[in-house]
């Protein structure tokens, strides 16, 4: 089981672009989740927006990074940036984005 979570126990449905950076030492890094018209934001969703939790098996990584998109004054897209500060980190977030992706079908597009 892996999800990301925008309010705590409620799985978001809406698969996320994802633009990943890594320094050149390997030491930090940064993910930058792009969430177009997420369930989150529905007229029918009553829940608040925490964060952004990548929860699997192991646990879950934490973000506070969390930003709504606006199109003509209406929430359309939320934007979230997970800053890895360590080698372990980015290997944690590496790990939880495998079991993502596998699960939700998704491949990987080195640009």
């Amino acid at each position: 089981m892996a999800e990301i979570q925008f309010a705590r126990g409620v799985a978001e449905a809406v698969i996320p672009e994802i633009k990943v950076t890594r320094s050149k030492t390997g030491n930090s890094g940064t993910a930058t989740f792009y969430f177009a018209d997420p369930n989150i934001l529905s007229k029918e969703s009553s829940e608040e927006i925490t964060g952004m939790y990548l929860v699997d098996d192991e646990g879950e990584i934490i973000s506070r990074e969390v930003k709504g998109k606006f199109v003509n004054g209406e929430a359309r897209a939320i934007e979230a940036v997970l800053i890895m500060k360590s080698g372990e980190e980015f290997e944690r977030f590496v790990r939880f984005m495998n079991k993502y992706s596998e699960e939700h079908g998704l491949g990987l597009d080195k640009s």
